[in-house]
């Protein structure tokens, strides 16, 4: 990867919404929804994984938070806010709720979360090499070790 996060976008706008770069954090897109479609259309209620388009790898001395975009959380669509360690590599599953009483039509390119980076005083001496390390393209669910 020739950024650490690919594709790299400066500036870009979908359907009204930011993606990409932006002062202070980097806002992804919808990726794999899984069940091989473009589209899905989660009901009120509804929970649903899902991956980013962009693949990141954080380089040591750096973390980040996955959070809401402000679109998105005003319509009742909201993410769990996932850690990004240092060291971590792969496509970032995100976490999605549905807390409407609308229905929400999520589509491939869509922009979803922003990134909101941390960084640390000195690189870390543990990066991450967990058991999401690499993570593929399509969502992955829960793991517990043993």
């Amino acid at each position: 990867m020739s950024h650490r996060i690919e594709p790299f976008i400066e500036n870009g706008r979908h359907s009204g919404m930011s993606f990409g770069l932006s002062a202070a954090s980097y806002d992804i897109r919808v990726g794999n929804i899984g069940d091989d479609k473009d589209t899905i259309i989660m009901q009120p209620g509804d929970f649903r994984l899902i991956s980013s388009l962009e693949k990141v790898r954080m380089p040591s001395d750096l973390a980040a938070m996955v959070h809401d975009k402000s679109t998105l959380a005003r319509l009742g669509i909201a993410l769990q806010n996932t850690f990004i360690d240092p060291g971590f590599e792969g496509y970032i599953t995100l976490e999605v709720s549905n807390h409407s009483d609308q229905p929400f039509m999520m589509w491939l390119g869509q922009p979803i979360a922003q990134l909101v980076f941390h960084k640390l005083d000195r690189a870390t001496e543990m990066p991450y090499k967990g058991k999401y390390s690499n993570q593929p393209s399509e969502p992955v669910e829960a793991r517990f070790e043993r």
